[in-house]
């Protein structure tokens, strides 16, 4: 998930605006006087009014209380949210963040379900073509945003396999992965969370087709989400499906089990 999606005028920022807009008016506010009482400038107003800038959630719920909206603005958060993500990544992120099961196999970087925000970073940080500062802060943040599966009510079971490979990658630094294997530990402590690695000596496997995601939706459905170089695939056939779920099966058969992968994850912390 590098390429950065311009959306500064898409659809849902332009219908946030005008909504904004409209609701402001109605009030009898200025910009400045509408961002007096949001505790910004009415240059920030004017820049989401006019799609310059995208409206972040902190800004989106000053605004509800501001204008007591009766929830016309908050509504907006979970719309917006999306258009933080690469065109190709949206539709998976509304499937992912709805699910009751999220099952990864990822063989070149860490799920960026259990990516720190260092590590996310230092990712995008490196995509190319070349992304712009204000474009990996987007990007990350959105990134960490998704994070917020891992707490969520009812649960959602999260269940991650990485190549020993992704976990011996130097992605920015000692220092950042570091944490980034304290953040792996903490993460499997969960009760909702599985992560098991599967070893390099493990030559022959039964993922090396590629990565893959199975999502299990409220409706007990499973999709199977591939993605590379800015494209992606969502799999809906049944048979398909099947063939993809029996595969993952496998690959988690030859992992190593979860404590075993806690234990290589603190040993390789014990290298840096």
């Amino acid at each position: 998930m590098t390429q950065p999606r311009k959306n500064s005028s898409s659809p849902a920022a332009q219908y946030f605006a005008e909504v904004l807009r409209t609701l402001r008016v109605k009030a009898g506010l200025s910009q400045n006087e509408l961002g007096e009482r949001m505790a910004y400038s009415g240059a920030a107003v004017s820049a989401v009014e006019t799609c310059a800038k995208p409206a972040t959630d902190e800004f989106i719920e000053a605004a509800e209380k501001a204008l007591d909206a009766g929830g016309l603005v908050s509504v907006a958060v979970k719309y917006l949210r999306l258009e933080r993500y690469p065109a190709h990544f949206q539709g998976f992120v509304q499937l992912e963040q709805e699910a009751i099961s999220v099952s990864s196999y990822c063989v070149q970087l860490i799920d960026g379900l259990l990516q720190t925000e260092a590590y996310a970073h230092a990712v995008l940080k490196s995509a190319f073509p070349p992304l712009d500062d204000e474009e990996i802060d987007q990007l990350t943040s959105a990134r960490m945003e998704r994070r917020s599966l891992l707490d969520r009510k009812p649960s959602c079971v999260v269940s991650v396999i990485l190549e020993e490979s992704a976990l011996r990658l130097q992605i920015g630094g000692q220092e950042v992965m570091r944490k980034q294997y304290e953040y792996l530990v903490a993460c499997a402590e969960r009760p909702n969370v599985v992560l098991q690695a599967m070893p390099m000596s493990k030559a022959g496997h039964a993922g090396l087709q590629g990565p893959m995601k199975l999502v299990e939706t409220p409706e007990q459905t499973t999709l199977v989400y591939m993605e590379g170089n800015g494209h992606s695939t969502l799999v809906a056939k049944p048979e398909d499906v099947g063939v993809l779920a029996r595969r993952y099966a496998m690959i988690r058969s030859q992992a190593l089990r979860p404590e075993e992968t806690t234990v290589l994850i603190e040993q390789l912390a014990g290298e840096l």
